[in-house]
């Protein structure tokens, strides 16, 4: 009776905690509430599964409890309830996949208005790319990545020149405008992952992955790394600032171009050399005065 009125307590404290909780989403900024509605889906068939099983384990513990003189009866099968298993079985696993597989399809297939910009993910930090004036992303291969190249982009690549750089772990995005998210990896697998987006995509060495979603609330969004990639995992954020298109257009006009990294790259290479040449200069006068 005892172990009868636990498992009771439990399916209806399961309940009771689930509607109770103080924990849930947070408010959607995005326009995939589809798979909000996806995974409350998964919640009910899943909870009325749980809530079902672990009643009728209450209801067989206290039915067949033991008493002395009562005998067991041996049924090896049962065609009438196995029948009925399987088809709520089958009802709910095709409750359960169906809807994702919809969703799924949309998830991947980009609006042909969409602004695709890549999101470059290394340890332990995020960086961003955005097509130029001509619109394009020129193309990148990891043997150019060096410290002058983060982004590893080809300089022979009429279409790189004018990409712009974004070494910060803030980006921006327009309002209600769709955004392809082009994701590459530097190093290892990772994840990125906007909670209020409701959407993540693994980011795999060697090839690049992508989503889209189309932001519906200004604000500013966390970016997480939902995959552990590393010791400093966990320090692998960022922040995405959706506002109006006016502001976001200025904010882009801010950043470098890829031409202008490399230029600025080349200057600061040049003024470390004519240093170095001043200090041997300098020591060899000094050491001459000396003799």
């Amino acid at each position: 009776m005892f172990v009868a009125i636990m498992l009771v307590l439990v399916a209806v404290g399961t309940v009771v905690f689930h509607f109770l909780s103080p924990w849930w989403w947070t408010p959607i900024a995005s326009n995939w509430g589809s798979i909000d509605d996806t995974v409350t889906l998964t919640f009910w068939i899943t909870g009325v599964v749980f809530v079902a099983i672990v009643l009728f384990m209450a209801y067989c513990v206290f039915r067949y409890r033991y008493r002395e003189g009562r005998r067991a009866d041996y049924t090896p099968e049962n065609k009438k309830l196995e029948w009925w298993l399987t088809g709520l079985t089958t009802a709910g696993v095709v409750g359960l996949l169906a809807p994702g597989l919809f969703v799924w399809n949309q998830y991947v297939t980009v609006p042909e208005e969409a602004h695709e910009f890549e999101v470059v993910g290394q340890q332990w930090q995020w960086s961003y790319r955005f097509p130029g004036a001509d619109g394009v992303l020129g193309t990148s291969a990891p043997q150019n990545i060096s410290d002058d190249n983060p982004f590893g982009l080809n300089p022979d690549d009429p279409n790189s020149q004018d990409d712009i750089l974004i070494e910060d772990d803030e980006v921006h995005l327009p309002l209600h405008k769709p955004a392809k998210f082009l994701l590459r990896s530097i190093d290892v697998l990772h994840d990125f992952y906007v909670p209020q987006f409701r959407a993540k995509m693994d980011l795999v060495p060697g090839m690049v992955t992508f989503f889209w979603a189309t932001p519906t609330r200004a604000g500013t969004f966390d970016i997480l790394c939902f995959e552990l990639c590393g010791v400093g995992h966990h320090t692998m954020r960022g922040t995405v600032v959706v506002e109006e298109e006016s502001a976001y257009r200025a904010w882009l006009q801010e950043q470098p171009t890829f031409a202008q990294s490399m230029t600025e790259a080349r200057n600061g290479a040049e003024d470390d050399s004519r240093e170095n040449l001043k200090l041997v200069l300098g020591e060899a006068e000094a050491g001459s005065t000396a003799r």
